[in-house]
């Protein structure tokens, strides 16, 4: 595997390659979750670049941006068993060379007022800035990511769609551990009694999966809600069933449509979803 760090450096050898590329960027602290999508995007290319860059833009609390793990041996050691073909890991005066925040032509929109946009003002707008200059720097033929973090899926789709970007997106099913808690970087911030709850989320999802068809909708919201909260642990933030494309209300049970959550357990915060139909 090779490891480039400066953008000039990896685009030099990407240029010389002939063949699609696959591409999936991930903050590190690597889990069987990013290992699946290196693994999908070897399978459908013949190269694999797999990015690592903790993005600053994304983070609006500072103490969040310093906990979050940083494993970079650890990692390169995964995606080498991987046979991920290149690794690019800038740091942020590389990608942001200038002090001026970045600019991008691309309204996000809804996404950026509600769940996640609305809880973490700027988010989506740093998630979309650092995307789009990834994809400007591979020129990726195929993109992969992980459903677990549902909303910035749908972000990226958007963003795709509005610029006409020529990237083939693939959203992956998101990975659980045995007893159905979703992969995440953040688990390994939890004691061992608040990841024995975590997995509530799961089961709460599961619970509207099965019942949302047969239950008023926002009666249901409110039960595995408070079903959540029940656990001194928790500290639920949403517990809603919206339509699957747009995040908005449903109006219809024909509609296609995704549960979302996001908790604290025990102070460290975890998101999951499940597309109910």
């Amino acid at each position: 595997m090779l490891l480039f760090k400066k953008i000039k450096d990896l685009q030099n050898h990407l240029s010389t390659l002939t063949g699609t590329i696959g591409f999936v960027p991930t903050m590190g602290a690597l889990h069987t979750g990013h290992i699946s999508l290196i693994a999908k995007s070897k399978e459908e290319n013949e190269f694999t670049v797999c990015s690592i860059f903790v993005n600053p833009l994304q983070f609006n609390n500072t103490s969040d941006l310093q906990k979050y793990p940083r494993t970079l041996p650890s990692d390169m050691e995964l995606l080498v068993s991987a046979g991920c073909d290149i690794l690019f890991a800038p740091d942020a005066s590389e990608m942001y060379p200038d002090t001026k925040e970045p600019e991008l032509k691309f309204e996000v929109g809804a996404l950026d007022s509600v769940f996640e946009g609305a809880l973490r003002p700027g988010h989506f707008k740093g998630v979309a800035i650092v995307v789009h200059k990834f994809f400007m720097i591979v020129n990726p033929s195929n993109a992969y990511f992980g459903l677990k973090d549902y909303q910035q899926c749908m972000l990226i789709k958007k963003l795709v769609t509005d610029l006409k970007l020529p990237i083939v997106l693939h959203f992956e099913a998101t990975l659980r551990e045995n007893d159905g808690l979703a992969m995440s970087s953040r688990n390994t911030r939890l004691s061992d009694i608040a990841r024995h709850k975590a997995i509530r989320i799961y089961e709460a999802l599961q619970y509207a999966q099965a019942h949302y068809r047969t239950q008023n909708i926002t009666m249901l919201e409110q039960r595995c809600k408070s079903w959540l909260d029940e656990e001194p642990l928790y500290r639920t933030e949403y517990f809603n069933i919206v339509n699957a494309e747009t995040l908005l209300p449903l109006h219809s049970l024909a509609e296609p449509a995704v549960a979302l959550c996001a908790a604290f357990v025990d102070e460290v915060r975890l998101i999951d979803n499940l597309v109910l139909n």
